[in-house]
């Protein structure tokens, strides 16, 4: 079995060099204050108190929904906007609205979760594409 250099580390097997460039990779790609999604999927998550709802509702709501409310009055004449909720995911259909604010509110943490999703398959990609510019081609991936 081949063994790599890395930076400062020597003498690494191949899963060793793998790990370590994963590792440098997440950094890149996220940066020191690339905390945005986080907050994004977060904010959406229903962890505050409401009003009595209709049965089969989300019983609680989220910091991006009374956020959004309290920002965007605006609503359409008609129910146009789709959005997203836990459990109208789980039923895998979408809810239509015309308030501005609830879509803004449900379309804030989706966008969260593209963002969480587009670094992890940075991160895969620049990974592979490092590690097998370094080692030896029987232990090159994909």
């Amino acid at each position: 079995m081949s063994t790599y250099n890395y930076g400062s580390h020597e003498d690494l097997e191949p899963t060793e060099l793998f790990l370590f460039i994963a590792v440098e990779q997440t950094c890149e790609q996220l940066g020191v204050d690339d905390v945005e999604y986080v907050i994004l999927i977060f904010s959406g998550m229903p962890i505050l108190p409401t009003r009595a709802k209709p049965l089969g509702a989300t019983k609680r709501t989220s910091i991006a929904s009374v956020m959004s409310r309290s920002l965007f009055r605006y609503e359409l004449k008609k129910k146009l906007l789709p959005t997203f909720t836990l459990n109208s995911i789980k039923r895998l259909r979408w809810i239509l609205t015309h308030k501005l604010s609830t879509f803004i509110g449900r379309t804030l943490p989706g966008v969260g979760w593209v963002l969480l999703a587009n670094d992890v398959a940075q991160i895969g990609y620049h990974t592979v594409l490092q590690y097998n510019r370094i080692v030896s081609p029987e232990d090159r991936v994909f």
